[in-house]
């Protein structure tokens, strides 16, 4: 090959360049179209039952996924009330909001007007009895005796038309358990030592919460909304699951950016000074290149959007991926005989592909996870493992066919692997009772894999801080407790959730809840509105009702005629659906509580709100609601950590699915019971080390640790391999020196200190995302590496230690 002219060598090396930078091209262009998330549905099943399906849909769409918590804070009283209101006008109209709410009553004006055209057909009072003579002058005494109250400036314009008093029973039933405290009419936060008072609003996103793009322009739309009144002296906080979701993707973004650089420059120094070759550096890049940009393109091709964890992952895939460049760079070289080579090289390509396969068994069992976020991971780990493998067998030759040339500190790396094989294997029996330590502390630790999902969360505890601040000064319920109530269509829905509430309202008198809201206050059953509706009497007879009724009174039946003349009106009033009422003032609170999908079925949201300073009772309510059909209470929370320990339990099978598999795959490879025993004890001991390392440090495992130990025998298991090649080829015999053991060598130890140094990168990293693999591979390579030197057997002929 060395005298083959390079006119011939060339066409044979100009094909697979021009094939890698084709897909290369076609890969980024699939990433360039692609969004990116940081959402919570991907840690929900993709095969959801119905309690899983409504919680993913609240992460989606729900209202809490969409609601804005701001406060104004800075100026007196009144300045902060003007700024509230400013604020809230410009947020109206600018089109991006379904709601605003600051306590101002302009807010709710178009709600107000809608609420007395259809009260006979809301009110929970309207029967025959009510319009009754008797009924009537109860209504009656009872709508004038609130009159001196301070109710009573809400009752007395609607006094003609309404009174029988529904409006007040309306309104009865929507006050809150808790509500914000008020101050120059607006919403303002109660005086707390060490805090600021805030003047408060609540915003609803028109756009879902999955759409994170409009959820950020909506929320830049705040800040710019707010920019004029900051030159007042004002400030503004900002909270709520949208600013959550943005944040989180920023923050991810952001990190793994720098992190990218940071390491690349920390491992290109790293290579550098092993290859004395920029050209060896830059040929080293591709195959992390490659495996990148083809993980990422995988997942965005096969699950439409690619969510920050796996992004972040990404970057850790470096690591591993550059062992592939390092081993041919390395081991292609040719020494001063003129031997070696790529072709040389391909002598060990067996090994580096027995150990990508045994990698790709490993995570491929995440592949198949019903869990979205995992089977990410895995469709990312195993196309860009491929992807970084096949960039080394078939580029870099094309590239580089002799190696890296320079020598740098490769020398110096083989005789210091070398020093440390003399010393190492002295070491198994106290490896070995240290692996026994970590065994019995891993028993004894039986809440070790308790990390829940906010484990996975980017956002500061500060910005956690001043959510559940804003929350507490708005009284806020977050909706966490809900009743659900499901049907085959909205009616049996609606017919079901006034069910459920009969028997929530008998709760509220028992003192066991504080109240609930249910989207059959605005909109009840079209058999409640009919049976409401025909209790209402003729004109004839309520004329003759209201005679009585009135007789005697302050109030004389001829100033009622407005009253008769709406009850007129109710009479031929056409139902309410939850369809005529799109466009509506009422439409936001609808589409908050009535959950109305494509096949026609529905489900209803009742959220509870608990009793001042108390917890819902969740076993009263559910035994309060038993008996009723499709109707159960949720915990989202509870909900939540069920699915992520769910999650994790599925992950630790298909973890150990694929471990068996990886060693099934090296027992069909290697034949050997002898050999795999060897290549199999130095990754047992690496996991159970670094289990009981995290287990001493009281640390709580999740998910993410998880995958970082799957990337400690994925590296581990080429370090193993190796070593195995290394014996059975009989390299670096006593009788003669050896270079290609001593690449070898050298390229394992090189290997090693730049997956050490990129993964200890990441632990340091403020994302837990990232800092969770960070913190369990560093060591858990190293200590792979350790061991399969320490376990190493001894060659055939003997390598010259």
């Amino acid at each position: 090959m060395m005298n083959e002219p390079a006119t011939r060598r060339w066409p044979q090396r100009a094909w697979p360049l021009a094939l890698w930078a084709a897909l290369l091209l076609l890969a980024l262009l699939q990433i360039v179209r692609t969004p990116f998330t940081a959402d919570l549905s991907a840690f929900l099943p993709a095969s959801p039952d119905a309690r899983q399906r409504l919680l993913i849909e609240q992460i989606h769409s729900g209202l809490p996924s969409r609601t804005l918590l701001m406060g104004i804070s800075g100026g007196d009283g009144a300045a902060r009330a003007d700024a509230s209101r400013a604020l809230a006008r410009t947020l109206r109209d600018s089109g991006r909001f379904e709601q605003v709410n600051n306590g101002d009553a302009a807010g709710w004006a178009g709600f107000g007007q809608w609420l007395v055209d259809h009260r006979y057909a809301l009110s929970p009072a309207v029967n025959a009895e009510h319009f009754s003579a008797d009924g009537l002058r109860q209504a009656i005494a009872e709508s004038l005796s609130l009159l001196g109250t301070p109710a009573g400036n809400a009752i007395k314009p609607l006094l003609d038309r309404d009174p029988s008093g529904e409006m007040q029973r309306i309104a009865e039933s929507m006050i809150p358990a808790q509500s914000p405290r008020s101050v120059d009419g607006v919403w303002a936060s109660r005086p707390k030592e060490g805090q600021p008072e805030r003047a408060l609003l609540m915003a609803t996103i028109r756009a879902i919460g999955a759409d994170i793009d409009a959820q950020a322009a909506a929320i830049a739309g705040v800040r710019q909304a707010f920019a004029p009144l900051a030159a007042r002296g004002l400030s503004l906080q900002i909270s709520g699951a949208p600013v959550f979701s943005v944040d989180s993707r920023s923050r991810i973004e952001s990190e793994v950016r720098w992190l990218a650089i940071v390491g690349g420059l920390m491992m290109a120094t790293l290579l550098l000074l092993a290859f004395a070759s920029v050209a060896a550096l830059a040929v080293a890049a591709l195959p992390v290149v490659t495996g990148v940009v083809t993980g990422i393109a995988a997942v965005a091709l096969g699950f439409g959007s690619v969510h920050g964890m796996t992004l972040g992952f990404g970057s850790a895939l470096i690591g591993e991926s550059v062992d592939y460049a390092i081993y041919y760079l390395i081991q292609a070289r040719r020494d001063e005989q003129g031997r070696g080579g790529w072709r040389h090289w391909l002598e060990s390509w067996p090994t580096v592909r027995l150990g990508l396969l045994t990698s790709v068994c490993g995570f491929g069992a995440l592949v198949f996870s019903g869990f979205p976020g995992l089977a990410q991971l895995g469709v990312f780990s195993v196309a860009g493992l491929i992807g970084a493998a096949l960039a080394t067998r078939f580029v870099l030759p094309a590239l580089m066919p002799d190696g890296a040339r320079g020598r740098g500190l490769r020398a110096p790396l083989g005789r210091l692997a070398r020093a440390a094989l003399r010393g190492l294997p002295r070491l198994r029996l106290p490896v070995l009772l240290l692996g026994l330590v970590a065994a019995v502390l891993l028993w004894q630790r039986g809440d070790l894999w308790r990390a829940d999902l906010a484990s996975l969360s980017p956002v500061p505890r500060a910005a956690i801080a001043l959510d559940e601040a804003l929350r507490a000064d708005l009284t806020s319920s977050d909706s966490g407790t809900l009743v659900v109530v499901q049907g085959a269509d909205v009616q049996t829905t609606l017919q079901r959730a006034e069910a459920a509430a009969e028997r929530l309202e008998a709760l509220i008198e028992q003192g066991r809840i504080g109240g609930f809201d249910s989207v059959t206050r605005f909109v009840p059953s079209l058999a409640t509105q009919e049976r409401r509706r025909a209790s209402l009497p003729d004109t004839v007879t309520l004329k003759a009702a209201l005679q009585q009724a009135t007789a005697g009174g302050p109030l004389p039946a001829e100033r009622l005629a407005p009253f008769l003349a709406d009850v007129a009106q109710a009479r031929q009033a056409a139902p309410l659906t939850p369809a005529d009422l799109q466009g509506s003032a009422v439409a936001p609170l609808i589409d908050a509580l009535l959950l109305r999908r494509a096949d026609g079925s529905a489900s209803a949201l009742l959220p509870l709100q608990p009793l001042p300073g108390k917890d819902i009772d969740s076993a009263a309510v559910q035994q309060a609601l038993q008996g009723l059909p499709e109707v159960q209470l949720l915990g989202i929370g509870q909900e939540l950590g069920a699915l992520y320990q769910r999650y994790l339990g599925q992950a630790q099978q298909q973890a150990l699915l694929g471990a068996a598999g990886v060693v099934l795959l090296m027992a069909l490879w290697l034949r050997s019971g002898r050999r795999l025993l060897a290549v199999c004890q130095p990754l047992v001991l690496a996991v159970l080390l670094s289990l009981g390392a995290l287990a001493a440090l009281g640390l709580q495992l999740g998910i993410l640790h998880l995958v970082g130990l799957l990337l400690v025998v994925a590296v581990g298991s080429n370090y193993a391999l190796f070593f195995d090649m290394l014996r059975e080829a009989g390299l670096g015999d006593e009788g003669r020196r050896d270079d290609s053991s001593d690449d070898t060598l050298a390229s394992l130890l090189l290997a090693n200190l730049t997956t050490v140094a990129s993964f200890g990168l990441l632990a340091f990293s403020s994302i837990p995302v990232l800092s969770a693999i960070g913190v369990v591979v560093a060591p858990g390579a190293l200590l792979a590496l350790v061991l399969a030197a320490t376990f190493a057997p001894r060659a055939k002929t003997a390598l010259p230690l």
